[in-house]
């Protein structure tokens, strides 16, 4: 009984010493408050009647960049095209009625309860606050992250918009 008891007891410390082994996995989505796109706490701004959370660009983030470098896919023709947009510019797509609002570039891209910012002037987490309009209509609106383009994506059947750089002056 006692020798049972020990092999049991040992087929149970495999898995977990198998589990200790494992590889070093990617590093975790950028942290952002958890929430869906226009619900408090999200990047993409509050609900009917909440709180929005301030965008602070420190002086030297807006002397040191002056473009993002976004990829735009045409899902139907199966190919992408790269464009660099300044920064709090818009942009008409060429051969589409889409439109890209740019706004803050943030290169180490932050979030505390009160504010948006970045941490530093290093591109640790790019992100881009993007307006993507359709037929001049609002389809989009939010955070674009270059590390993490799965991270609140643009999403629409024909089209695929996402942040690639920054671009400094």
């Amino acid at each position: 009984m006692k020798r049972l008891a020990l092999v049991f007891a040992a087929l149970l410390l495999i898995p977990i010493a198998g589990a200790s082994c494992k590889k070093k996995e990617q590093p975790p989505p950028p942290p952002v408050q958890g929430g869906m796109p226009g619900q408090p706490g999200s990047p993409h701004g509050p609900m009917e009647g909440g709180p929005e959370k301030k965008v602070v660009v420190p002086d030297d983030v807006k002397a040191a960049w002056k473009a993002v470098k976004v990829e735009v896919e045409f899902k139907e023709k199966k190919t992408k095209k790269e464009f660099t947009v300044p920064v709090l510019s818009e942009y008409k797509v060429p051969d589409t009625d889409l439109v890209l609002n740019v706004g803050d570039f943030l290169p180490h891209f932050s979030m505390t309860a009160e504010q948006i910012t970045s941490s530093s002037n290093n591109p640790e987490n790019p992100a881009c606050n993007i307006e993507v309009l359709e037929g001049g209509k609002q389809v989009f609106k939010g955070w674009l992250f270059a590390r993490f383009p799965d991270v609140h994506p643009f999403q629409h059947d024909k089209f695929a918009v996402k942040l690639l750089e920054g671009v400094k002056k």
